[in-house]
């Protein structure tokens, strides 16, 4: 049986959180519904103490941004992108149109159309993370999206070089420096200066997250997304050191970022514990880190890797690190996870910053049903039919007459029924099936 060495915050408390962030964020997405630019003007003062006469950055601002950074910056920007980029490439290769003849004379098929317009929101009010820009903004341009608007708050009173390069070597076709739910609401209701997007993607803090939560339905949205979270399956096989280094690495994304060591050996459970306290006497982000693993940091050792399959499709986690004596066997029985990293020698931060899978992943148990951020959510897949014979017409419009009527209803009905009479010289009374 699983038990527990630490355990994390209390849920109640965490409820009690959320409920405070969504009254704020919805007041704030009425204000800008109402006000529109004036609205976005003041929020960014307030919360980002940024004021400016137009936040969308010219041509002028962007190629100044990319000046700051050396080529060494740009080289490895272009070095992650090419990877984000060749891995959508063979997703998106992967899903194709169909048309099909199901029955003679009767012709169904699907295309698979891109979003017309996506909002990319970048975080970086914290830490500049350029990485959003290639997972958000690449991947839609790989799936054929025409219009894609990024927005991303100003890092030291400031847009931030390695954000807006990033943007712009993404192929981002408007550069927004604008943070927080004005940012997102402005993408998804509209304002006098910016037009309105179909989609939201992108991470972001709590009231981010929030926003886009409460936006759903007036546009689409990638994933309903909170804290990053990770979980690190290990046994015996891997040493405290590198399971902590691996579990505080993501912890410094936020003071509510759980991560969750699960293992089979409390001798590795205990020597986790206590390189983690180490290290956060000498990790410069221990302050956040610290608060995280104190607050949402956990630590389960169970019996068997059974059991921690078991264990780890509870949690869900939104990256979950394996490192076993048998990582495929993780593979191919866990079934709720965001992404998983297979092995010591990678790592969650290599899917964050450059090896191609996206960084966008479900949190909070969405694992249970939907994977993260690829190409085929910025795609609709639409269906269409086509009848080419009067015969097929007749045939099949005999079954929809009869099938109709099953369920009362008769308006239903009876555009089967034309059909039939027309297309196969039935003469049927109005209102009545098919025989």
């Amino acid at each position: 049986m699983a038990r527990h060495l630490k355990t994390s915050r209390d849920a109640a408390l965490r409820a009690e959180d959320q409920a405070k962030i969504r009254t704020t964020v919805e007041g704030i997405l009425a204000d800008i519904a109402d006000r529109g630019d004036v609205a976005v003007r003041e929020l960014s003062v307030k919360f980002d103490a940024w004021d400016r006469p137009d936040y969308r950055l010219t041509d002028a601002e962007i190629q100044a941004c990319m000046a700051e950074l050396s080529a060494r910056d740009i080289e490895d920007i272009k070095f992650a992108q090419a990877q984000v980029r060749n891995f959508a490439q063979h997703q998106r290769a992967s899903m194709t149109d169909i048309e099909v003849e199901t029955l003679p004379g009767i012709v169904l098929g699907h295309k698979n159309i891109p979003i017309s317009a996506v909002g990319c929101y970048v975080p970086g009010g914290k830490y500049p993370l350029l990485a959003s820009a290639h997972m958000s903004v690449i991947t839609a341009k790989v799936a054929g999206v025409p219009r894609i608007v990024t927005c991303a708050p100003p890092f030291h009173g400031k847009p931030a070089p390695a954000i807006v390069a990033a943007q712009h070597l993404a192929g981002a076709d408007e550069i927004w420096c604008l943070g927080g739910i004005q940012a997102v609401g402005a993408m998804a209701l509209g304002t006098e200066t910016m037009r309105p997007v179909d989609m939201l993607v992108g991470p972001g803090n709590a009231f981010v997250a929030e926003a886009k939560r409460q936006l759903y339905g007036r546009v689409g949205i990638d994933l309903f997304a909170g804290p990053t979270e990770t979980l690190v399956i290990a046994d015996d096989s891997v040493d405290g050191e590198l399971c902590a280094t691996d579990l505080l690495g993501q912890a410094e994304h936020g003071t509510n970022s759980p991560a969750i060591l699960l293992t089979t050996s409390e001798k590795l459970a205990r020597e986790t514990m206590a390189e983690i306290a180490r290290l956060l006497t000498i990790l410069p982000t221990a302050a956040v880190a610290a608060k995280a693993w104190d607050d949402y940091g956990e630590v389960i050792v169970c019996d068997s890797d059974e059991e921690m399959v078991e264990e780890a499709d509870r949690i869900a986690s939104e990256h979950v690190q394996v490192m076993t004596r048998d990582p495929e066997y993780f593979l191919t029985n866990m079934t709720n996870y965001g992404a998983l990293f297979l092995g010591p020698r990678t790592n969650v931060s290599y899917g964050d910053k450059v090896i191609g899978t996206n960084h966008t992943l479900p949190t909070m148990k969405a694992a249970r049903y939907t994977g993260g951020l690829w190409v085929g959510k910025f795609l609709k897949t639409v269906t269409y039919q086509r009848v080419t014979t009067d015969a097929a017409s007749a045939m099949i419009g005999e079954y929809c007459s009869r099938l109709c009527l099953l369920e009362g209803f008769v308006g239903h009905a009876e555009q089967a029924n034309i059909r039939v009479r027309r297309y196969g010289g039935r003469n049927i009374a109005y209102g009545t099936a098919a025989e």
